[in-house]
């Protein structure tokens, strides 16, 4: 049972040292979100950070204003810990030790989850994105976003709605963002930071995934994968494949698209997406992961080749109910 906006506001009041924490190889909305929520707290003066475990991307580093920590072993334990975008602490191995350090723990999500993570929980499956959840958190605590707050939210709803594309996109979608022009908004500057900020090595990564292409099921399923080499090959991150599996869906006549991404030689993770009729959520539990019915994960933990077998297997029994 979640608690409500009141509440979780009343606990962040309670805390002096606050630290925010979104998934691994974190997007958009994570970042959009936790740069928004960040930027309250402290002008309301907390000691705030959100920690990371890797460099910004690129196209997000814009949305940092010296927020994002990579922290090291002297860092100080928080008195309230805040997962964002994130409702399984699992989703950042290498930063939970310091999140279970707190006295406090919360989460704020949009994604389903058979079980509440934290001390106290709010996590709506309805909201397109966390940001929309961190906007409603902020009007709660009669904290009117600034500019730059605006277009971190801007950009958190932007990218995990597709552009205001993908099916998740609701009325309130569009309603919060009428709102974030009432704090001035650059609307094209953010497009330009988000999509026309590409360094030349995720377009490199970009172009050998996409060539490595296969197409299963009648041309149902495309898949690719992103392996180590290829990183080593590119020079790029792993984050800079986020993309990817956005690309694979706008192939003609393709239903499920899925990405693996080899993060170690038996732990394989898979982003997947749908157009629009599959239920790519049911690929994600099958593997212990979750997400939308349009947009999932999971962590598969066994070689590349194993990974490609199983999930293709699970994703044409999904195509075939």
């Amino acid at each position: 049972m979640n608690d409500s906006f009141e509440t979780i506001a009343e606990k962040l009041l309670e805390g002096d040292r606050i630290y925010l924490f979104p998934h691994e190889n974190p997007d958009g909305d994570a970042i959009g979100s936790t740069a928004a929520l960040c930027s309250m707290l402290r002008d309301m003066g907390k000691d705030c950070l959100v920690l990371i475990d890797e460099k910004l991307p690129d196209n997000l580093a814009f949305m940092d204003d010296d927020m994002f920590v990579i922290p090291d072993g002297d860092i100080e334990a928080p008195d309230i810990s805040v997962a964002v975008d994130c409702s399984e602490i699992t989703r950042f191995p290498k930063l939970m030790d310091i999140f279970k350090k707190a006295k406090t723990t919360i989460c704020i999500d949009h994604h389903v989850t058979d079980n509440m993570p934290c001390d106290y929980n709010y996590i709506d499956p309805k909201a397109a994105a966390a940001g929309e959840l961190i906007f409603l958190l902020m009007k709660t605590m009669d904290h009117k976003p600034t500019k730059r707050e605006a277009e971190a939210l801007f950009a958190a709803i932007d990218t995990d709605t597709g552009n205001f594309l993908y099916s998740n996109t609701t009325k309130q979608s569009h309603e919060i963002v009428c709102e974030l022009y009432d704090s001035g908004i650059d609307v094209p500057s953010v497009g330009i930071e988000l999509y026309e900020t590409v360094a030349p090595e995720k377009n490199r990564l970009e172009v050998m995934a996409l060539s490595q292409m296969s197409l299963f099921h009648d041309g149902k399923i495309a898949l690719t994968v992103i392996t180590q080499q290829m990183l080593e090959e590119t020079g790029a991150k792993m984050s800079d494949a986020e993309l990817v599996v956005a690309k694979l869906r706008t192939i003609k006549g393709v239903e499920i698209a899925i990405v693996l991404k080899e993060r170690g030689p038996e732990k394989i993770f898979a982003s997947m997406r749908a157009k629009s009729t599959a239920n790519v959520r049911d690929i994600a539990t099958a593997f212990g992961g979750g997400g939308h019915i349009k947009a999932a994960g999971c962590t598969m933990y066994m070689p590349l080749h194993e990974a490609v077998e199983q999930i293709i297997a699970k994703a044409e029994e999904v195509l075939g109910d």
